[in-house]
């Protein structure tokens, strides 16, 4: 199964509270047909964590949320709108494009 979205690029939330907002894409988080992604300064959650190594003082910390991958939509770089994406194979290469513009994202 082939992924229209990867770490890097520049996407918009299409539904939930934080609807209408852009970010880029952190992680993509894959577990069987449940695929998520982590979108920098979205879906901020606070967790409650105990002190260990990597965290000495413990308390509550503010991260980014999980959002499911069909809440998202890739923004185009080059056109700069909410677009679907495309696949071409230039050279042997798989690579994707925008479907409003015609343009290389990757």
């Amino acid at each position: 199964m082939g992924m229209h979205i990867k770490k890097g690029d520049s996407v918009a939330v299409l539904t939930g509270k934080e609807k209408g907002k852009r970010g880029k894409i952190i992680k993509v988080l894959s577990s069987g047909r449940n695929l998520r992604v982590l979108i920098e300064r979205i879906n901020i959650i606070k967790k409650h964590m105990k002190p260990n190594a990597k965290n000495k003082e413990g308390g509550i910390l503010e991260m980014e949320g999980p959002i499911e991958i069909s809440n998202v939509s890739v923004v185009c770089p080059k056109c700069d709108k909410v677009t679907r994406t495309g696949i071409k194979i230039t050279d042997e290469k798989k690579v994707r494009y925008c479907k409003k513009c015609k343009e290389i994202i990757d």
